[in-house]
């Protein structure tokens, strides 16, 4: 996934590949068009369309699918700093504070630079043998109006630690 990732950075062939594995790969996202929009050294950006299909009854765009764009970005940024062979990564906790209605294409956007995934993830994760992290993710329309900020809590730990094995 990381090296994926990274090849989307600087390949729009690459990111159109990345895409279209994680549609297969994730088919809840599929119908809704959530996708990932960018990739940025220290970011992942994903986008959900605003379309028929992702609206509510007052035909904006779903509570859940913003929430489900802010969740991506997020796993996906953490799924690039750590080796998913080596570590499980689990949403444990989603938070969602809605500020704006959704009537465009919606981005969220999550940043983690290496420094605060040595200091706040692999740190504790070396000491502790589990690290929860919470992952703060705001989401923009495509006229820069914040729509939401969702706060995601994720457990990692070592693959050799977990006890329900896949």
């Amino acid at each position: 996934m990381a090296k994926a990732l990274e090849e989307a950075r600087s390949s729009a062939w690459a990111l159109k590949k990345l895409n279209f594995s994680l549609a297969l790969g994730i088919p809840f996202n599929r119908p809704h068009a959530i996708r990932i929009h960018k990739v940025e050294t220290d970011a992942v950006i994903t986008t959900i369309p605003f379309k028929w299909r992702n609206s509510n009854h007052i035909k904006g765009t779903h509570a859940c699918g913003l929430a489900t764009a802010a969740e991506f970005c997020s796993g996906l940024m953490l799924l690039r700093k750590l080796n998913p062979a080596s570590y499980r990564l689990i949403m444990q906790k989603l938070e969602v504070e809605y500020h704006y209605q959704a009537k465009a294409d919606a981005f969220a956007r999550f940043e983690l630079t290496d420094a605060t995934f040595r200091e706040n993830i692999l740190a504790p994760l070396s000491a502790n043998g589990l690290v929860l992290h919470t992952c703060i993710i705001p989401v923009h329309d495509s006229s820069g109006n914040l729509l939401c900020t969702a706060s995601t809590t994720w457990q990692i730990k070592p693959w050799d630690t977990v006890k329900t094995k896949i």
